[in-house]
């Protein structure tokens, strides 16, 4: 097994996406960013990804998501991969990535990038410029149907790129990308544990998950369900997270990160913070997260709580 053959082996399951923590000012709780990589680590994580949308990229400057990727490999200490979130322009792209390579980081992930006239050519020349940039391999987070297979099959000759996290869910376009290019890539289901058991069928290895940071434990039995082909089972628990994701969907994804961090913070595991243009919850939906949190035995009921 070459190289690139190992790292493509090691992307199969879970790929943890942390939160960034924050204090009630809004600036980065450093101590927090080592305790939930511990946590996620301790409850079975093998991949983790500082900088991905769950961290609130796009609300980091560069400095702090520098700082994230450095605080998170040495807590991590090779216990699990780390795979850094990069992107912005191709310059700032590629300055991250250096600086994920100097902290010591195992890979990297490419966000797509944030821009009103992307075109595809001008996709793989992003692409090719930050794999210029360095060494480290890549993974390649796609976002947009205009992502054709034509292009993702240019893509994987681009020798650092061993991966894609495919956050379409169009699964006709999905399968076809699979179909074309096949085990050269670790193919991964981008849209986390809703998503999941059906980007299985059409080829995933793997899945993103911000659930795990609240608890591993729900993901996990996901995982070996579906490796065991197991499909009540899988279904079973899928119906379990469901109403979880649901609402984190709701308004186009909006509340995203601000259920997670909810979740957390109900546990007593995060502040809550986040940052603009992400809102804070309702007390509607903070009281649907309690719901969800009871449905899992991860909160006691009121009634139950007065009993005892």
């Amino acid at each position: 097994m070459n190289n690139r053959e190992a790292i493509v082996a090691r992307l199969s399951g879970i790929h943890a996406i942390p939160v960034t923590p924050f204090r009630d000012d809004l600036s980065i709780d450093e101590a927090a960013i080592g305790v939930n990589i511990e946590r996620l680590i301790a409850g079975g994580m093998t991949a983790v990804y500082p900088c991905g949308n769950t961290g609130e990229f796009y609300s980091l400057t560069v400095e702090e998501a520098e700082q994230t990727v450095r605080l998170t490999v040495q807590q991590v200490q090779g216990r699990a991969l780390v795979m850094a979130g990069v992107g912005y322009d191709t310059a700032t792209a590629a300055q991250l990535a250096a600086a994920a390579a100097w902290a010591g980081a195992d890979g990297l992930m490419v966000h797509q990038p944030v821009h009103p006239f992307q075109s595809e050519h001008g996709l793989l020349d992003y692409y090719t410029a930050i794999a210029a940039a360095t060494d480290l391999p890549l993974i390649l987070y796609v976002r947009s149907e205009q992502v054709r297979t034509a292009t993702l099959l240019e893509a994987a000759e681009i020798p650092q790129v061993v991966g894609v996290k495919y956050a379409v869910n169009h699964l006709p376009s999905f399968a076809e990308a699979v179909q074309a290019i096949g085990e050269r890539l670790a193919w991964i289901c981008g849209t986390a544990e809703m998503w999941a058991p059906f980007y299985y069928a059409a080829g995933a290895v793997g899945f993103t998950s911000g659930m795990v940071n609240v608890d591993t434990r729900l993901s996990l039995a996901l995982l070996a369900a579906m490796n065991r082909s197991d499909v009540a089972e899988t279904m079973r628990i899928w119906q379990l997270l469901r109403p979880f994701e649901l609402l984190r969907e709701q308004r186009g994804g909006a509340a995203n990160v601000s259920v997670v961090k909810e979740a957390m913070a109900q546990l007593g595991y995060d502040s809550g913070q986040v940052r603009p243009p992400i809102a804070a919850l309702t007390v509607e939906d903070k009281q649907q997260v309690t719901g969800i949190l009871r449905a899992w035995e991860l909160l006691e009921d009121d009634e139950e709580a007065k009993r005892t």
